[in-house]
């Protein structure tokens, strides 16, 4: 390893947390005034003491909140290279691969074909079969489902096919067989991002989906930090849907997926009194999933909120040895029309005893996130991203 005088590495990706509309948005549908930073700090319930400390508002071009008049991380924003605006596309550009071609998607449903193959493997008939609200699906094809037994397939704008079932008739580890047969056939053209378990339970009108989601990923497409790092002897730890979305490649250890954001920042906290060398990569989705697509700004200001006040305990319980860097994947701005992510840059802050708090300005792609962590730990990785570790390193 080269002397860096860095140890560990905590990357923190705040699902969907974008800081405004990338140059593409509309190429997206969507508007050039999208931003999640923005509509959550514009909801008078998020103060952000920590993040402000750390520089999210002196972020170039963020046009909202109050910067502070000495910000103690490094910050800069980031566009997305790769033709999408989901999880797994901007989680494997930050980790190092940049696609040119977008994952597929179905705005008017899985083709018959497909269809027929899925029926076929799951033994089972399929309802829906159309983009859909993931509340709304089990509200209005839940009792069918009870009923006849038969699956609800529904997908979104982005490259999913999700499969929702109540736990009472299905099991949760048959919905997650059916899922890895459905990824199994899910692949090549219909290689879709990711197959999801959607369980529910309750009584109809009143169903509500459980914590048991399960994401199936593709597997990543090219060389990603993780598996640069795992290869030279480093620790890969995930939290969250990391395994998840990376098909558990390069990981030498998972935490497993987080109940609530709560649970992974406790996760977190747990690992700062750990030994290990190397990353320690999160993912904490409650923005996103709970709040983002469901269009509640004040919901998705309050989970933020919230990691904002945990900041106040693990930044200086921090070793001298360590680096904090937080970002996110897309954006899914809570004030925006629909119901979809949103296509935004991501801001980006690292802190640390080795850091310095430089404008770092505006990148081109994630991937200068993997580039820089794999500089750190002097670990061989191809990727269009550059790192930016010799612009914020203290001499």
């Amino acid at each position: 390893m080269q002397n860096t005088g860095i140890k560990r590495v905590f990357l923190i990706v705040l699902d969907s947390f974008g800081c405004g509309a990338a140059p593409d948005a509309a190429e997206f549908g969507d508007a050039a005034t999208c931003s999640t930073l923005r509509s959550v700090t514009e909801s008078g319930i998020f103060p952000a003491a920590n993040l402000t400390r750390l520089g999210i508002y002196n972020i170039d071009g963020v046009g909202t909140g109050t910067p502070s008049s000495a910000p103690i991380g490094a910050h800069a924003r980031m566009r997305e290279l790769s033709r999408g605006k989901d999880t797994t596309i901007g989680h494997w550009e930050m980790a190092g691969i940049v696609r040119s071609d977008p994952m597929p998607t179905y705005p008017d449903g899985f083709p018959p074909a497909i269809i027929a193959q899925l029926e076929t493997a799951f033994g089972r008939k399929i309802l829906c079969n159309k983009p859909y609200s993931g509340t709304e699906v089990i509200r209005d094809y839940g009792r069918e489902h009870e009923e006849t037994g038969a699956l609800i397939v529904y997908t979104s704008a982005d490259s999913v096919l999700q499969i929702a079932a109540h736990e009472e008739h299905v099991p949760v580890e048959q919905l997650y067989d059916y899922c890895r047969k459905a990824r199994a056939i899910m692949q090549g053209a219909h290689g879709v991002g990711r197959i999801i378990a959607r369980p529910f339970v309750g009584t109809f009108p009143n169903y509500t989906r459980t914590p048991r989601r399960h994401d199936f990923s593709l597997d990543p497409t090219g060389d990603t930090v993780l598996d640069a790092l795992s290869r030279i002897g480093r620790d890969v730890i995930g939290v969250g849907k990391i395994s998840d979305i990376f098909g558990g490649r390069g990981l030498t250890r998972s935490l497993g997926v987080n109940e609530t954001n709560t649970d992974g920042m406790r996760k977190t906290t747990a690992l700062l009194a750990e030994d290990f060398t190397g990353l320690a990569f999160v993912n904490l989705v409650d923005g996103d999933m709970i709040y983002g697509h469901r269009r509640d700004i004040p919901g998705y200001a309050r989970a933020m909120q919230e990691f904002d006040d945990w900041l106040a305990s693990f930044l200086p319980a921090m070793k001298a040895d360590d680096v904090l860097m937080i970002t996110a994947d897309h954006g899914c701005d809570p004030g925006a029309e629909g119901t979809d992510h949103t296509r935004e840059y991501v801001p980006l802050l690292v802190y640390g005893e080795r850091i310095a708090p430089v404008n770092l300005g505006t990148y081109p792609t994630f991937a200068m996130i993997g580039a820089t962590i794999a500089d750190i730990f002097d670990a061989p990785l191809t990727t269009k991203g550059e790192s930016f570790l010799p612009r914020i390193l203290k001499q």
